[in-house]
């Protein structure tokens, strides 16, 4: 069944823009109960969750690490069953940025430093019956750290991240539904 690369470039764009601020029913609306976010490896396990369900507590966690997050889009293109979307992600981080390793525990964290970022990212998209089935992306994760005084990091502030990563460690996992 053919559909219009527009109509499928405009869903992609929706799949990224809801991240800011969608609703649990948008994240329904958008990626099908089996869907598949291939970004999620570092996230918190709920995260990992297939589905909107899954993809939505990706959302929380971010908005709960960055305020003022936006998605700025620049170009949305879509061919057969696969659409991109040309970004840009903005925001100030205010919660320390958790990453988790395969077993759900907390890997590394990076304390809020209170600074704002602006990065390139893009999103790819498999679409298939008006849903969303699978994602991944290149994003800027280098520039993000550079721009929120990640890297490279300062005596004081690796001391803050080992403080960080341990308390995350001991700290139970936040859940990102009720986020």
């Amino acid at each position: 069944m053919a559909h219009d690369p527009s109509d499928l470039a405009q869903l992609a764009a929706r799949a990224v823009l809801i991240m800011a601020d969608g609703s649990p029913t948008d994240f329904e609306d958008v990626f099908h109960p089996e869907a598949l976010n291939r970004e999620s490896a570092a996230e918190p396990p709920e995260c990992r969750a297939p589905g909107p369900a899954g993809f939505h507590a990706s959302a929380i966690w971010l908005r709960r690490t960055y305020a003022d997050l936006r998605w700025k889009i620049h170009e949305a293109t879509a061919s057969q069953d696969i659409a991109a979307v040309h970004t840009t992600m903005s925001g100030r981080q205010i919660d320390t940025f958790v990453v988790y390793d395969a077993q759900g525990v907390p890997e590394q964290a990076f304390p809020a430093t209170g600074r704002s970022f602006a990065v390139t990212q893009t999103h790819w998209f498999r679409i298939a019956d008006g849903t969303v089935r699978e994602h991944w992306a290149n994003r800027d994760d280098l520039g993000l750290a550079q721009q929120l005084g990640w890297v490279p990091p300062t005596p004081v502030y690796l001391f803050r991240m080992w403080r960080a990563t341990r308390a995350a460690r001991w700290a139970p996992v936040p859940s990102a539904v009720t986020g």
